[in-house]
């Protein structure tokens, strides 16, 4: 019975000090804050009072202390978790502020790391249904992310030892059409636009580090047969913050040159005109 009186008592005067103090705050924010502080420092309180009342239990301390640490490690997991993998972030050089990553299938720029959290200034993806931003660039939102995902998913850094990534313009060309001319202006533009010589001295700067082969990053145009038309691919390598602006740039060059050189772009659709005689008499 006396256990249960000091529960009652603490939650009583949890709600009323609660409410007080509450009351002196000046805005809805800081009263709920001083509600929970409140409340958790009386739940305290209460646990040490309770502690005091069962002192016969002080022969099975170590049995008590056993349970209560299980206890505390399930309930607890996710927090220990997510200060492991804060721990993997910063031993293991993961990620660092101002990297783009992509964690939890979160992408963004890091923005904060706690050892709790990182923290994801998101953008958007051409992939990812669920944001309405399609293009490479900022949503608006920040992501808290936990940190024990780094320990379970896998963690994309695009721009932690090597800034750049290799950007692809697929174009499709009609096997009647001259595709050789097609070719020519799409290595032309990809060249344009290529950090090839930034992105070997990247690579170079990696290999003291890492054992990373020999890549080529010379921008080069692919060509591949499909039933329909032929597939012009241009690979091209290009900084990683403004690969979706390049690629918008690239796009409207190849379009606008395609259509002086009276090259159309292939589809599998069909135009069909319909005429409709008009009627006599």
């Amino acid at each position: 019975m006396t256990s249960v009186a000091v529960i009652v008592v603490a939650a009583f005067l949890g709600s009323v000090a609660g409410r007080v103090l509450a009351h002196r705050a000046t805005d809805t924010t800081k009263k709920y804050y001083v509600r929970k502080v409140t409340h958790y420092v009386l739940a305290a309180i209460c646990v040490v009072a309770l502690a005091l009342l069962w002192r016969p239990f002080a022969g099975q301390l170590g049995l008590v202390l056993g349970l209560m640490t299980a206890g505390l490690a399930f309930a607890m997991q996710e927090v220990i978790g997510a200060i492991a993998g804060w721990f993997n972030v910063t031993s293991g050089a993961i990620y660092r502020i101002g990297d783009r990553v992509q964690l939890g299938g979160i992408r963004g720029d890091v923005i904060d790391i706690t050892p709790m959290r990182t923290k994801l200034m998101e953008i958007g993806s051409g992939t990812d249904q669920d944001t309405w931003v399609r293009g490479r660039q900022y949503t608006g939102r920040i992501v808290a992310v936990s940190n024990k995902a780094t320990l379970t998913d896998p963690v994309f850094n695009y721009s932690g030892s090597f800034e750049f990534i290799w950007e692809e313009l697929t174009v499709p060309i009609a096997y009647r059409d001259n595709w050789r001319e097609a070719e020519r202006i799409l290595t032309d533009e990809a060249e344009k636009v290529s950090v090839a010589t930034d992105a070997e001295a990247a690579i170079s700067s990696m290999t003291r580090h890492y054992p990373i082969a020999k890549t080529d990053v010379e921008p080069r145009v692919y060509v591949r047969a499909t039933d329909n038309y032929l597939e012009l691919t241009a690979r091209f390598v290009v900084p990683v913050r403004t690969a979706h602006t390049v690629k918008n740039q690239i796009t409207q060059e190849v379009l606008v040159r395609l259509e002086a050189a009276g090259i159309p772009i292939a589809s599998q659709t069909q135009d069909l005109t319909v005429r409709v005689e008009p009627e006599k008499g």
